[in-house]
């Protein structure tokens, strides 16, 4: 995203830099102080001062007299403050499209503010293009503008790997092509040389036997051409859905909770087998009617220039209207594919959530809501297809229309010995063959509206850029100190959930981290975690900046046990194996007895062999949060992260499970989420979040001397 705009000379002309000062951002103010819209203001920060530019006027305020800068957003747009004094004062107002800027330059002036000189650098990108203004969806770059957007651009983006092949098949088509269009020219010679000059049987023969070969070659051509293109459209569908898949395993977790689960599962399965589709129907005959069609054109002229021309007449309406309804087209069923999403996802919702439906015995309702989606889905599809086929009818008027005038100004020329019979035919076989190939087409920009749509959201996902590992990361053997330096983070930039943490963890320590819902404390244990990287400030591990440890050498020495325990589908064994792939049987029996697994599994008919099922629902929730526990345990953490473990179990699965977290945290770095205070007795110090901010942190003895947040909390729970 750009936080530093290329302002107009007059403006840039007014600020005055020092020599050691230098411009760090530069944003325009699109909204007034009365709320009207203008395109002369600007919001400049330096290294040193705030610059409000609003036509020839020019306000400053050093950095040296703020105390914070805030980027608050409202309904359509937002609000920059800074506190001076204890008093805010409003620097700009912005439309909504400038929300995620202000918040990167808030971020940056309190940065300024509490001296230091980092440049914030927003790795989010452009929702609208600054050159056209358009939406841009989701990639780096405007497809228009950057020139890499369009179908052909994208299509050969997609082939480009494949080049050997595509070649083949050309090749195979140009074959097709030209058996095609000399098979007319054999069946003239047939009528004009044999049937109407009485020729001989021998001769008659010659010309069968070539208009067999002919006719043969058309078939195996076809034959060959259709299965190449076909095992190509296989080829391409399965490499995309690879790319795909190992895209959606490194993109950001943002990435994926923006969107629909169906929408991403339609990419990897619809898309790609529309695509293989494409390949076997559609791309298989393209060059080759392209190529017949040129020299059918080109022919027809030469036989008979006069009658070509007639014929041409309806060409112009016929494209017109191609012309004329393609963006229609595009639109329509752009709109269709986006609805079969809606189906796809809300399949998926209900599928996922059928114990909750059958729970509260919604099935009916459940049934209706989906029948509402689908119908509205249904209502789109027919009203395409009703406007399809009225297009596709008006196309077939136009060329019969066009065979009508050749077979009557051809006839009239037959018989005043302008034209023989053997060429009358020879021009229809061509005219049937331009009028098929135009119905041909008539139908390829609806193919391509849905290739095109296809195409896109696949590379949608593939064009999203993956913050790849520098290469200077390295691995480490953690220890277990944690130092939390000035982190910020928000799911929105605009919107932080954690402010300015400062905290340093002692190796071993067991830090219980309490606070009402919402306050961040998830989103502390997330970036712990690695699933999101730190907006601003840093998390130390040993010392190390998290983001120079590799994600593989720190993940293999993190524990984790949620509140909602995940269990693949698989047998017990796959499950508590997944978190050290290596692992022997040895060490698998070892972690299941610390997690008090060991008893449960063996009573099981399958033992540790058991299916467990879709998200293991076979097993109860204790059982589940043991297996949880020796998944955790296996690969010996240093660093372990217990989000309610015990949150939803009865007094007996928690006992167990108390019981196994005791041996698992014993010597290691542990962070603990609790709403049940007492299950923090243990801990070494409880670290309270209020307000986005570290509120309280200290021992439980300490905490409840300060009589503050945690105090009334503990209070509460207790009284």
């Amino acid at each position: 995203m750009i936080l530093k705009y290329n302002i107009p000379k007059t403006a840039e002309s007014k600020i005055i830099l020092k020599e050691d000062e230098r411009i760090y951002y530069a944003v325009p103010i699109d909204i007034d102080a009365e709320g009207k819209f203008t395109n002369d203001s600007y919001f400049v920060v330096t290294t040193s001062k705030i610059c409000i530019i609003r036509g020839t006027d020019l306000k400053e305020y050093p950095i040296k007299d703020l105390e914070k800068a805030s980027a608050e957003p409202g309904i359509g747009g937002g609000i920059l403050t800074v506190q001076k004094d204890g008093s805010h004062h409003v620097l700009a107002h912005y439309s909504s499209k400038h929300l995620s800027r202000y918040a990167y330059i808030a971020r940056g002036i309190n940065i300024l503010i509490s001296g230091r000189f980092e440049e914030v650098i927003s790795p989010e990108y452009e929702k609208m293009c600054p050159i056209c203004g358009r939406a841009i969806p989701g990639t780096k770059a405007c497809p228009k503008c950057s020139g890499q957007g369009g179908f052909l651009s994208v299509f050969i983006k997609m082939a480009k790997p494949y080049k050997k092949d595509f070649l083949g098949i050309f090749l195979v088509m140009v074959m097709v092509a030209v058996t095609t269009l000399l098979n007319p020219e054999i069946q003239k010679h047939l009528i004009n040389d044999v049937l109407k000059k009485d020729g001989s049987m021998q001769a008659a023969l010659v010309f069968l036997a070539l208009m067999f070969t002919f006719s043969v070659a058309i078939v195996i051509l076809n034959i060959i051409k259709s299965n190449a293109s076909a095992r190509l459209g296989s080829k391409i569908a399965a490499d995309l859905r690879k790319q795909l898949f190992e895209k959606y395993q490194k993109l950001p977790l943002s990435f994926i909770n923006d969107r629909r689960p169906g929408e991403l599962i339609n990419r990897i399965i619809n898309d790609t087998r529309y695509i293989s589709d494409f390949m076997a129907d559609v791309f298989c005959n393209l060059f080759a009617i392209f190529f017949i069609f040129i020299w059918d054109v080109i022919f027809m002229m030469v036989l008979n220039l006069k009658l070509a021309l007639l014929t041409f007449i309806l060409v112009p309406f016929v494209s017109a209207l191609m012309i004329t309804f393609r963006k229609t087209m595009s639109r329509i069923f752009g709109l269709q594919y986006r609805k079969n999403d809606d189906v796809s996802s809300s399949l998926q919702d209900v599928i996922s959530g059928m114990r909750v439906v059958k729970t509260y015995g919604k099935e009916k309702d459940e049934s209706e809501r989906f029948k509402s989606v689908a119908e509205t889905f249904a209502v789109i599809q027919k009203k395409n297809e009703r406007f399809w086929g009225m297009f596709d009818f008006l196309v077939g008027v136009l060329m019969g229309m066009g065979l009508v005038i050749v077979v009557y100004f051809g006839g009239m020329d037959v018989l005043g010995e302008e034209m023989t019979t053997g060429e009358l035919y020879q021009f229809i076989a061509y005219t049937l063959l331009l009028f098929q190939y135009i119905g041909w087409m008539g139908r390829l920009p609806r193919e391509l509206s849905r290739l095109t749509s296809s195409l896109e959201r696949i590379y949608d996902v593939l064009a999203q850029d993956v913050q790849e590992e520098p290469e200077t990361v390295h691995d480490i053997d953690i220890k277990g100190e944690i130092k939390f330096d000035h982190a910020t983070f928000g799911y929105k930039s605009y919107r932080p959930v954690l402010e300015d943490i400062n905290a340093v963890i002692k190796p071993g320590e067991m830090i219980g981290i309490v606070g009402a819902s919402g306050a961040g404390k998830s989103t502390l244990i997330n970036l712990m975690m690695r699933l999101y990287e730190t907006d601003d400030g840093r998390i130390l591990v040993d010392g190390v900046d998290m983001k120079d440890i590799s994600r593989k050498s720190y993940h293999s020495q993190l524990g984790v046990v949620l509140q909602e325990t995940f269990l693949f589908s698989g047998t017990i064994i796959d499950n508590i194996r997944f978190s050290k792939p290596d692992a022997t049987v040895e060490e698998i029996i070892k972690a299941a007895k610390l997690a008090n697994a060991h008893d449960f599994i063996c009573a099981l008919p399958d033992g540790y062999n058991t299916y467990v099922g879709e998200k293991g629902y076979t097993l109860s929730g204790g059982e589940r949060q043991r297996i949880a526990i020796a998944r955790a345990i296996l690969p010996d953490p240093r660093i372990l992260i217990l989000d309610e473990a015990t949150a939803s179990l009865d007094t007996e699965s928690e006992f167990m499970i108390q019981k196994a977290l005791e041996r698992l945290t014993r010597g290691k770095t542990t962070f603990a989420i609790a709403h049940r205070l007492s299950t923090l007795k243990n801990a070494d110090r409880i670290m309270v979040i209020d307000d986005h901010r570290i509120a309280e942190f200290g021992t439980h003895k300490e905490l409840l001397d300060n009589k503050g947040i945690y105090y009334n909390l503990f209070t509460a729970q207790t009284s």
